[in-house]
């Protein structure tokens, strides 16, 4: 009998990773992923090891709200390039690691009838960078 082990990276001090994030919309339904859509934010310092599987890293204090200690399975390495220009966004991250969204417009919106009941459809954009939209 083989069991399915899960591969768990090891992050050095000072290394630099990403923490994965999800998006919410304004009413705490997850939004689809998207191809585009932000999944990690970051890059931010390793500051110490908590055991063999969490990490702690610098958090800036926008994020204060945050706890700054990760699981090794929400964190993602991130290699240096001097090339790489990086600019913060304003995003605030509520402590369950969920980024919410609000809509940005309504772009459609139609009636239909099913089984005698009248339901509104609207397609809202939520990113206008990215066209995310439900």
């Amino acid at each position: 009998m083989q069991l399915n082990t899960v591969k768990l990276f090891k992050f050095n001090l000072l290394d630099y990773v990403f923490f994965r994030v999800t998006s919410t919309t304004g009413v705490g339904r997850t939004i689809r992923a998207r191809k585009l859509s932000p999944k990690y934010l970051g890059s931010y310092q390793i500051l110490r090891s908590i055991g063999s599987v969490a990490y702690e890293i610098a958090m800036p204090p926008q994020l204060a709200n945050l706890h700054p200690v990760f699981h090794v399975s929400q964190l993602s390495k991130y290699v240096p390039d001097p090339s790489h220009v990086l600019e913060a966004e304003n995003v605030q991250v509520r402590e369950d690691l969920y980024v919410e969204v609000q809509p940005i417009k309504i772009v459609e919106s139609q009636n239909k009838q099913l089984r005698g009941k009248t339901i509104s459809l609207v397609k809202v954009v939520w990113d206008s960078r990215t066209s995310d939209s439900t």
